[in-house]
């Protein structure tokens, strides 16, 4: 008896022990034998424009699964499959036959039509699923392609910033749950449905009219002048957000797989190394005006077309040179000896490290993957020939993000910023902040005062120098030409030139600063002043509307020589006909877009002052 009754509490124990101490792990266990999982896909988090224009969206798919212990009629099953999908019966077979408690039919199952997947679920046949997914969808296409980046068959991220912040906009997958027996047939069970969560939300600093003016002029510019390549960035100079940034040649998301890795990871705007030309000549003229080396309006500098130093001879653009001027108009005259005489007189330690403190030689730090560094010379091997080169911007590899970021410290009160494009990450629900990101301060370059004194001189450069296919009526821009001589095995190029141009508006109070830079444009003088600062000029009149800028007092009329062209007013032509308006715009190129007989919106807007035979675009539609 007392065995028996030892035996009993025994099992008593153990049952105890299994019901009670055990219950959940082996529960787990058991849950883990009878139940299947159907996977749901989750949304990638959306990607906005500082305004709310969606940039990057899903649309909702299905993807065709199959349970194969469920499928009775094998051969029947994988020959209607066979043929709603245009596969062979026989690749279908081996989905339908496979062993695997869930097999995906990929990829001729998966992302499919609305109308296939309607015929698939009409034939009702066992072990068939239709399930949901998501895929990534890009409504303006190339619009900030190199930027945002692409995303895989199965919403992974691998390029831009859908690879960067990829653990932030994946979701996590939800599941439809239902029991089967051993054998892999369904149980009458109620189904458990698990609710997928949305990827995280992305804020850039893009603005997206500002955006679309830039893509859209760099299309005009490769249209116009077939250059090898183009690209362009827009920043706000008070805070290094990015608002703008574009390069040509572009790419379609939606279809990477149609193009080279080299196509797709090369965002000109960060990655693109080069001599900066007269861009550069900001960086010397602040250093030399924080110096106090100079007085710009009673200095006075004589150029007779060349200057030499330690034997060579560096060349002025202009033949003959530009004789006797005072050092503000060797600024609004881009004046090369000019330039090298204010690096003579910095000299190399000066000189070099206020390229430094502006940034040069290292990387923004920006929050997109692919950024270059650039180069400059090592101090302990600038000579000289190197000093006065470098003053004037040649000889020195800079990216178009440092150079943007420089001047933008030089004409916001001499503070550089590190420039950064997303705002915030933001919770899918509720819209609630997650992470923000805000301006960062780096270091202050030069003073306000000296800040100010660039300013001035920039504007004058556009109201009476270089840079006047940039000036806009009635606004205070100020800007900078460069056109750099391209390098090829240790040699410039002959005829080959990077023609770019630097503009910001308001001039005494910038609230936006844009560089384009165009390699090798065909059929036209390669001179920044005309080939890059007009588009800077259309980039800068949209930003007007799209920033809510207004005229500022004090803005002069732009210089023009004898004989050269004037002035026109535009005139309102929005509601006209096509051919009412070319009559109304007789003194103006136009150029016509979207589709329709009716002028519904024009640039520059009406009442504006431009150059007789400058462009107005219009927009047409029903």
């Amino acid at each position: 008896m007392l065995v028996i009754v030892f035996l009993f509490l025994l099992i008593i124990g153990k049952v105890f022990y299994i019901q009670v101490i055990q219950y959940k792990k082996l529960n787990n266990y058991a849950t883990g034998l009878w139940s299947r999982n159907l996977p749901i896909e989750a949304n990638r988090g959306i990607i906005y424009d500082i305004n709310g224009t969606i940039l990057a969206d899903n649309i909702t798919t299905t993807s065709l699964v199959l349970i194969p212990n469920q499928i009775k009629d094998k051969e029947n099953t994988a020959t209607l499959l066979a043929q709603i999908l245009g596969v062979s019966k026989e690749d279908m077979m081996e989905h339908v036959t496979k062993i695997a408690s869930i097999e995906r039919v990929h990829p001729e199952g998966r992302r499919l039509s609305y109308d296939i997947a309607d015929k698939i679920n009409e034939l009702k046949l066992p072990g068939v699923y239709l399930i949901k997914e998501s895929k990534r969808y890009y409504p303006y296409d190339t619009f900030l392609s190199h930027t945002i980046g692409f995303v895989g068959i199965d919403n992974q991220g691998l390029a831009g910033l859908e690879l960067i912040y990829d653990e932030y906009l994946t979701g996590s997958y939800g599941a439809i749950k239902y029991f089967s027996d051993a054998k892999g047939n369904r149980l009458e069970l109620s189904e458990v449905y698990e609710q997928p969560q949305d990827g995280i939300n992305m804020t850039l600093t893009i603005n997206y009219d500002i955006q679309a003016s830039v893509e859209r002029e760099l299309d005009n510019v490769m249209s116009k002048y077939s250059p090898e390549q183009a690209w362009g960035i827009a920043m706000d100079p008070n805070s290094g957000e990015i608002l703008a940034i574009a390069s040509r040649p572009a790419f379609s998301p939606s279809n990477y797989s149609d193009y080279t890795v080299e196509e797709i990871n090369r965002n000109l705007p960060i990655w693109m190394t080069y001599e900066p030309g007269s861009t550069f000549k900001i960086v010397t003229l602040a250093a030399s005006v924080n110096e106090k080396i100079v007085d710009l309006n009673n200095d006075y500098f004589y150029d007779g077309g060349a200057v030499t130093v330690e034997g060579a001879t560096l060349h002025c653009w202009k033949h003959g040179g530009h004789g006797q001027q005072t050092y503000l108009q060797v600024v609004e005259n881009s004046c090369n000896p000019g330039f090298v005489n204010l690096g003579l007189k910095l000299g190399k330690e000066k000189l070099f490290d206020y390229i430094r403190n502006f940034g040069f030689g290292s990387k923004t730090g920006i929050d997109l993957n692919g950024e270059s560094s650039g180069i400059i010379f090592n101090l302990d091997k600038v000579g000289p020939v190197e000093l006065a080169t470098t003053a004037f911007g040649q000889g020195v590899s800079v990216t178009p993000i440092q150079q943007i970021t420089a001047v933008s410290a030089a004409i916001n009160g001499g503070i550089l910023y590190k420039p950064y494009i997303v705002k915030s990450l933001n919770e899918p629900e509720t819209n609630s902040v997650i992470k923000e990101n805000k301006p960062t301060v780096v270091r202050q370059v030069i003073t306000k005062e000296a800040s100010d004194i660039v300013k001035y001189a920039l504007e004058s450069v556009v109201q009476n120098g270089t840079g006047r296919n940039a000036f806009i009526d009635g606004y205070r821009v100020g800007g900078k030409t460069g056109t750099a001589q391209k390098v090829q095995d240790g040699h410039y190029m002959v005829g080959n030139y990077i023609t770019s141009f630097m503009g910001f508006l308001p001039a005494d109070d910038p609230q936006i600063v844009v560089y384009i830079a165009v390699d090798n444009a065909k059929g036209v003088s390669q001179y920044g002043g005309t080939v890059a600062a007009p588009i800077v000029r259309n980039i800068l009149v949209d930003a007007i509307e799209a920033l809510d800028i207004s005229k500022r007092d004090g803005a002069g009329e732009k210089n023009y020589n004898v004989g050269e062209k004037h002035y026109k007013v535009v005139s309102n032509v929005i509601g006209m006909s096509v051919n009412d308006a070319k009559k109304a715009l007789g003194d103006f190129t136009l150029e016509f877009s979207g589709s329709g007989s009716i002028v519904s919106f024009q640039s520059p807007t009406a009442n504006e002052k431009i150059l007789e035979g400058d462009v107005v675009r219009l927009y047409l539609s029903e």
